[in-house]
Formats: C-alpha cells, structure tokens, sequence
C-alpha cells in the first residue's frame, strides 16, 4: 500500500467542509421540535441534536425533509475520517502492526458509525466509539512521536469534551448537551483537519528537500 499525497491529503478538510455544508442545510429544512419543546418550529442550535436531523420524522411528528442531507452528510464524515486515519498511519513511525490496527479500527468504526440513523442509534454510537478508541489512542501516539505537541494539547481539549458529553449525557445534563455535543463535534473536526493540513505541508516541505 502506498502513502497518499498531495491534495489527497487534504481530503478529510474538504469533507468537514462540505460535511458542515449538509449539516447546516438539514437544520434549514428541520420542521421542528426539540426536547425543549416538542411542537417549535425549525431546529434550535441550543436545544436539537445531529441525531434529529437524522431521523424519518421530526419532533413535532412531521416528515423530515431534511434527512437526506442528514445522511449524505453522515457518509461524507465516515468517508472522511476513514480516510485519515488510513492516511496518517502512513506519516507516523509507527509499527507496522500499529498502523494496521490504527488504519483497520478507523474503517470499522466509521462503516459501523453510519448507521447511526437506523433504530439502533445508542447501540451503533457504542461500538463504533469503543472500536473507534484504538484509532485515537494511536493518533495520539502518533503526534507524540511526531513532536507536533499543539495538535497533541489540542486532541486533548477534544478527550476533555468527550468526557463532559458523557457526563452531562449521564449525569442529567441533558439541558445543556446539544450545545457542548455542537462544541466537540466541531472542535474535533477542526482538529482533524489540523492534523491533515500539518501533514500536507510536512510533505509538500519534504518534496521540495528532496528536488533541491
């Protein structure tokens, strides 16, 4: 298997772009209800979840017009972040049975993430986040290693926030949930678009060595 380059690398930063695109144009076409209230109208950034944008009916008991963008959205991010995880792998001195179980864990945990929107939501979130763990604990190996200790701290903001989510998903919080679920989900995009972006100019810097 080859290391990916160039704008290849760049592809999971394309595909929050776009991925934030279908979000934004799913919550536009939202019909309403939240868990604040059940009969509002549109989606509430304060009080909806991503998980409604992605279900047949809204809140309010009406079809949700927006799913479709909800779905394409969803399999843009797993694309995405399957797609990194397989990438960087490739750019972090790891062994090699480390990089195969970085690579293999963030393909199965985003094949399985996918069907979030299925009626077994609460049981795909857990597999594919617990499978997910052994990509992530890796990617932070790999940082270290790379002494790229910024996106290091920054992935740690990120396992902070993870935590809170649940805690306050646990705990009772369910009141202030969506705007910290809303936080980490970009947050942890942003980080992984860091990542990428870091990795592009790393190797665009090492081309340019290499032709000198």
């Amino acid at each position: 298997m080859q290391k990916q380059t160039g704008y290849a690398l760049l592809l999971p930063v394309a595909g929050t772009v776009l991925f934030l695109l279908l979000y934004c144009l799913s919550a536009y076409n939202y019909p309403g209800g939240s868990q604040a209230d059940n009969h509002s109208k549109g989606f509430s950034w304060l009080h909806n979840y991503w998980c409604n944008l992605l279900n047949e009916k809204s809140i309010n008991g009406n079809l949700n017009p927006g799913r479709p963008y909800a779905i394409a959205g969803m399999l843009v991010l797993c694309l995405s972040l399957g797609w990194f995880w397989y990438c960087f792998a490739f750019y972090v001195p790891l062994k090699i049975a480390q990089r195969n179980a970085m690579q293999l864990s963030g393909a199965l945990s985003m094949c399985i993430a996918f069907f979030i929107f299925t009626s077994l939501h609460t049981v795909i979130i857990n597999i594919a986040g617990a499978i997910a763990v052994v990509a992530l604990v890796f990617t932070f190996i790999g940082l270290n290693k790379m002494k790229w200790r910024k996106l290091f701290v920054f992935g740690l903001i990120n396992l902070v926030l993870v935590i809170l989510n649940n805690c306050l998903y646990y705990g009772g919080g369910l009141r202030y949930l969506p705007v910290v679920q809303k936080i980490t989900f970009l947050l942890f995009l942003l980080w992984i678009s860091a990542i990428s972006t870091e990795m592009y100019h790393a190797v665009q810097k090492n081309n340019t060595k290499a032709n000198t």
